[in-house]
C-alpha cells in the first residue's frame, strides 16, 4: 500500500509542476496584462486629459475667434451702415444739386423760349405789317396802274382832242397887217395853244376904270364896249407910249410892237359885255430887242 501511495505522488508531480508553471505563467501574464492595462489606462487618461485640454484651448480660441469675428462683423456692419448713410446723403445732395441744376436749366429754357416767343411775335408783327404794307402797296400799284392807264387814255384822248382843236384854229391878219399866230376863240382853244407852247399867254378880264390895268408886261385901259356889235375900244400903254385901239371886234388879233421884241404882241378879246371884256395877250417866247 505504501508503495502505491509513494508511486502516486511521483506520478502526479509533473502535472502539478505544469499546473504550477501554468499558474505562475498565467499569473505573470495576468499581472503583466494588468500592468499593461494600467499603463494603457494611464495613457488613455493622460491622452483624454490632453485632448480635453486641447479641446478647451480650441474652445477658448474658437470663442476668441468668434468674438473677434463678431466684432469684425459688427464693425463691418457699422462701416456698411455709415457708408450707406453717407451714400444716401451724397445721393440726396446729388439729387438736390441735380434738381437745382435742372430747375436752373428749365428757368433758362423758359426765359429763352419767352424771348424767342417775343422775337417771333415781333417778327410776326413786322411780317404782318410788311404784308399789309406790301398788300397796300400792291393795291396802290394796281390803283396807280389803273390811274396810269386812265391817264394814258385821257392823255391820248386829250391829245386827240388837242390835235382836233389845233387843227380847227385859224390864222388871220392882224390890225398891223402882220400875219397872226393861231387864234383861240374860247378857253378850250386857249388851253390847246398853251399846251402847244409856241407863245406865252396871259389871260385877262377888264372892266372900265379910271386908269390902265396891268396885264402881263403892259397896261390896258378899257374905254367903252358895244356888246350888241361885239366891239370895244381900248388904250394900250407900253414902252411909255399910249396907243388907242378903236372899235375892235371879238377874236380879232390886235397887234402892237414893243422895243424888246421883233415880233408883235397880240391882244385877243373873246367876250364883250357891258363895261367888261375878257381874253388873252400872246407874246413871243424869245424876247429879242429890235434894232
Amino acid at each position: 500500500m505504501n508503495d502505491q501511495n509513494q508511486a502516486i505522488p511521483s506520478s502526479r508531480s509533473p502535472l502539478a509542476i505544469i499546473a504550477l508553471v501554468l499558474t505562475i505563467v498565467v499569473g505573470g501574464a495576468v499581472g503583466y496584462l494588468y500592468t499593461q492595462i494600467s499603463e494603457i489606462r494611464n495613457e488613455i487618461a493622460q491622452t483624454r486629459e490632453a485632448l480635453l485640454d486641447e479641446i478647451s484651448k480650441i474652445h477658448e480660441t474658437s470663442a476668441v475667434t468668434t468674438q473677434t469675428s463678431r466684432r469684425s462683423v459688427e464693425s463691418l456692419r457699422s462701416e456698411l451702415d455709415a457708408a450707406r448713410r453717407q451714400a444716401s446723403q451724397l445721393a440726396g445732395q446729388a439729387k438736390d444739386d441735380a434738381e437745382k441744376h435742372a430747375e436752373g436749366l428749365a428757368a433758362n429754357l423758359r426765359k429763352v423760349q419767352m424771348e424767342q416767343e417775343k422775337r417771333v411775335a415781333a417778327v410776326s408783327s413786322e411780317v404782318s405789317q410788311v404784308k399789309e404794307t406790301a398788300s397796300a402797296a400792291t393795291t396802290r400799284i394796281a390803283e396807280v396802274n389803273t390811274d396810269v392807264s386812265n391817264v394814258r387814255s385821257e392823255v391820248a384822248s386829250t391829245r386827240s382832242e388837242l390835235e382836233k382843236t389845233i387843227a380847227n384854229l385859224k390864222q388871220t391878219q392882224g390890225d398891223l397887217g402882220v400875219q397872226s399866230g393861231l387864234i383861240a376863240t374860247n378857253g378850250k382853244e386857249l388851253a390847246a395853244l398853251k399846251t402847244l407852247g409856241e407863245r406865252n399867254y396871259v389871260e385877262f378880264k377888264l372892266g372900265k376904270t379910271k386908269g390902265p390895268q396891268r396885264v402881263g408886261d403892259i397896261a390896258v385901259l378899257l374905254k367903252n364896249t358895244d356888246p350888241k356889235r361885239n366891239r370895244y375900244t381900248i388904250n394900250i400903254v407900253a414902252d411909255d407910249k399910249t396907243v388907242e385901239k378903236k372899235d375892235k371886234t371879238i377874236n380879232e388879233p390886235v397887234q402892237f410892237l414893243l422895243s424888246r421884241a421883233t415880233q408883235p404882241y397880240e391882244l385877243v378879246v373873246n367876250d364883250v359885255k357891258k363895261d367888261l371884256i375878257s381874253g388873252y395877250i400872246a407874246s413871243p417866247k424869245v424876247q429879242q430887242p429890235r434894232n
